[in-house]
């Protein structure tokens, strides 16, 4: 158990004969209490002094820690979301090129159907052609045949009679 000031100033000591001067060893007692209470009293401020420094040390350390890890939720955060970013960037990519191929194919189909219509109208074009070059030649044909000549004598024959009473 350390001294304390009063432990220091109470001390009796012995008598002897022929010992020290009793003024002066509670002269230089008075200045060790004195020294020994300024020594405690800077020991108790220092005391003090650590366990503020302590508390704001600690305060700072719990300040240091929530926002390491706060720092930690927002990069975890700002992964999460760069990564939903990529992975939407990616489902909409897929989405568009599959909207692109079907739209070619859906053209490419038009473009067939197109293409078949066309080759149908042509072909039909050219059958009606040839339908219609036949039906001419068949008329062309009826035209020279000799019947035609005995029918426009026939009726020039009837239509001279016919001219003969007007006459009279």
């Amino acid at each position: 158990m350390p001294l304390t000031p009063l432990d220091i100033h109470n001390k009796e000591f012995s008598r002897r004969l022929r010992g020290y001067d009793e003024d002066e060893v509670n002269e230089f007692l008075d200045q060790v209490i004195k020294d020994y209470e300024s020594v405690i009293r800077e020991n108790k401020d220092l005391h003090n002094q650590l366990l503020s420094l302590q508390e704001r040390l600690d305060h700072f350390l719990n300040i240091e820690e929530t926002l390491s890890k706060t720092i930690i939720v927002a990069q975890e955060a700002a992964d999460e979301v760069k990564n939903n970013a990529k992975k939407e960037a990616q489902l909409i990519i897929k989405e568009s090129e599959k909207n692109a191929d079907r739209i070619i194919n859906e053209s490419l189909a038009k473009s067939r159907k197109i293409a078949m219509e066309v080759e149908e109208l042509k072909k039909q074009a050219s059958i009606y052609r040839t339908r219609f070059r036949t039906l001419v030649e068949a008329q062309l044909e009826l035209l020279s045949q000799d019947g035609w000549d005995a029918l426009e004598t026939a009726s020039e024959a009837l239509e001279t009679p016919r001219e003969a009473n007007e006459v009279y």
